[in-house]
Formats: C-alpha cells, sequence, structure tokens
C-alpha cells in the first residue's frame, strides 16, 4: 500500500454534542480549544461504534503500536454559546500507509449551516516511537462499510 487512500463521508458517524461552561470563554461562547476536545470525543466514539476499544486502538502494546495525534487543524465560521446542541460529524477523510486523517464537521442541532470544520492526523508508530505502517486489522475495520455485516 503506497497510495493514500480516499474514505468517503457514508462512512462517518454523527454524534450530539451539548456545549458545557467550561468549553466557553468568559463571553460564553466556545473556546476554539473546546473543538479539539471535541475532535477527540469524536474519534472515541467513532472507533467505538466500528467495535475498536479506543484505550487499544490509540496505543496497543499487545500488537506492538500507538496511534498520537501528530497534527489538527479547525476553521470556525460561527460562534457558539454555551447550552447549545451540536451535531459532530466524523468521518475517515484519508488513510495513508502510515497516517489516518479523520475530518469533523459541527453543525447546529436542527440546522444545516456548517459551524466549524477541521480535521485531525494519527501517525502510527512502533514501541520505539518510529513511524510504522498502520495495522493491517485497523484499516480493514475503519474501511469497513458499517451497515453490512462481517463474514469475519
Amino acid at each position: 500500500m503506497t497510495d493514500a487512500r480516499t474514505v468517503s463521508v457514508p462512512r462517518s458517524l454523527e454524534i450530539s454534542i451539548r456545549v458545557r461552561f467550561g468549553d466557553t470563554d468568559p463571553y460564553g461562547v466556545v473556546y476554539f480549544v473546546s473543538y479539539f476536545r471535541y475532535f477527540h470525543r469524536g474519534i472515541e466514539e467513532f472507533l467505538r461504534s466500528r467495535g475498536l476499544a479506543p484505550e487499544k486502538t490509540f496505543r496497543n502494546p499487545e500488537e506492538g503500536y500507538g496511534l498520537p495525534i501528530a497534527g489538527a487543524s479547525c476553521d470556525f465560521y460561527r460562534p457558539v454559546w454555551y447550552g447549545a446542541e451540536l451535531r459532530l460529524l466524523v468521518f475517515v477523510e484519508k488513510i495513508k500507509p502510515k497516517s489516518l486523517t479523520f475530518g469533523f464537521q459541527f453543525y447546529p442541532a436542527d440546522g444545516r449551516d456548517l459551524i466549524a470544520q477541521g480535521r485531525a492526523t494519527m501517525v502510527a508508530i512502533d514501541r520505539t516511537w518510529k513511524s510504522r505502517v498502520v495495522p493491517e486489522g485497523l484499516l480493514k475495520v475503519l474501511e469497513a462499510d458499517p451497515a453490512t455485516p462481517s463474514n469475519s
């Protein structure tokens, strides 16, 4: 596997997020750092929805790999205030031989106007913290259509 794989949005998960007081700045608007915490929560829920335990996926000593986040970015289009409910769409945006990029889109709970969007890239590492190929078993789970039952 040498080329990046593009994964389509249907392999996505939607979760609800209620904005808590601690997620906001002194004006009651969601503080930018909170979006990155929402990213991580989204990745965890995405993994769980695919039958993967996040604690065994982010760091798997038995199989000798880890998946630290090596980069993240977010663009903000509209302010969101304390108490708002958001819909977060989480999906695998890109798969490369040694990395996975998750995409995130935030919408109001009852609307279609994009509030913010971003991405986070996880790099596969071995026990010595050197990059390695993403484990094939993980790729199979992430690339599978969650609506299609597995034959394994």
